[in-house]
């Protein structure tokens, strides 16, 4: 897969950033179908850093109601990515 294709953006939530300033912890949101090792090799290339470890957990979509129709948001994947060496700061990029 593209590097492109696997990270689809970071999660700039206050969640995310307390994780990253305690832990050291980028959270990014990627295919569903990437896999650990994908997505270590994609934020190590894309960015110059090295990663120690990729948690994975699977978000199921929110039910959500237009007038008297329901239906839900698409289902999609977040990573947790802890970083041994290098930063990331999505702050400077904006």
């Amino acid at each position: 897969m593209n590097d492109h294709r696997i990270l689809r953006g970071p999660l700039l939530t206050e969640k995310a950033n307390i994780q990253l300033d305690v832990d050291g912890k980028v959270v990014f949101k990627v295919d569903p179908k990437a896999n650990k090792i994908e997505i270590k090799k994609a934020v190590e290339k894309m960015f110059d850093v090295k990663v120690k470890h990729v948690h994975t957990t699977n978000m199921h979509g929110k039910q959500k109601r237009v007038g008297r129709f329901t239906g839900f948001t698409n289902d999609w994947k977040k990573a947790y990515v802890t970083l041994s060496e290098g930063e990331i700061n999505f702050a400077d990029q904006l």
